[in-house]
This record gives C-alpha cells, sequence and structure tokens, in this order.
C-alpha cells in the first residue's frame, strides 16, 4: 500500500524559505508524475507545481520563480523549495503522487505552512 508524508512545514517570516519534503513509501511502478498543492483556508485546493519523469515542471503564477519542485529521487522522496515566501503562502501543502499525469494519485496528510511575521 502506498503511504505518502510531507513534512517540513511551519512558521516563517516574510521573505524567509522553506523546504517541504515528501516521502512515498510501498511503491511499486514508476513515478511519472509527482505534484504539490496547497489549500488555504476557506479556499479550494490549488496545484503549485508538477513534475513528471521527463523532468519537465511547471508552476502556479503565483509561486513562478520562488519555488523549485524537485523529482523524485531514488528514495521516493521529493521537494519543494519555497523561497521569498509571502503571507498569501500560507496554507496546507500537499504532495500526490501517481503512475501516469492522469491518474489520481495518492496523497498525504498535508504540512502546515505559515508565513507571518
Amino acid at each position: 500500500q502506498v503511504q505518502v508524508v510531507e513534512s517540513g512545514g511551519g512558521l516563517v517570516q516574510p521573505g524567509g524559505s522553506l523546504r517541504l519534503s515528501c516521502a512515498a513509501s510501498g511503491i511499486t511502478f514508476t513515478i511519472r508524475s509527482a505534484r504539490w498543492y496547497r489549500q488555504a483556508p476557506g479556499k479550494q485546493r490549488e496545484l503549485v507545481a508538477f513534475i513528471t519523469a521527463d523532468d519537465i515542471s511547471n508552476y502556479a503564477d503565483s509561486v513562478q520563480g520562488r519555488f523549485t519542485i524537485s523529482r523524485p529521487n531514488a528514495d521516493n522522496t521529493m521537494y519543494l523549495q519555497m523561497n521569498n515566501l509571502k503571507p498569501e503562502d500560507t496554507a496546507v501543502y500537499y504532495c500526490n503522487i501517481a503512475r501516469y499525469p492522469w491518474d489520481d494519485g495518492n496523497w498525504g496528510q498535508g504540512t502546515q505552512v505559515t508565513v507571518s511575521s
């Protein structure tokens, strides 16, 4: 059974950085889609970044140039480097691991990121 666990969230001041981790276990397939989402209070979950097995990555306009997604490594761990954080980045961040980009994939429980002075 696939398990996905996010970590690395916390409280950071505006302009600060965090690196989120997503560790997947029980993987029996090649990961061809790895995505980070976030959900702020009262808002819908939104796609923040994704990366494919071919290293094709894409970002939401709101995080372009500030966030960097890495492809899952040999241990099936992926990261989201977040720099120059803003209060509007405050949300619960989730990762999603899938065999194919069109699959529903496997979700973690999320990690809270709070950007506040």
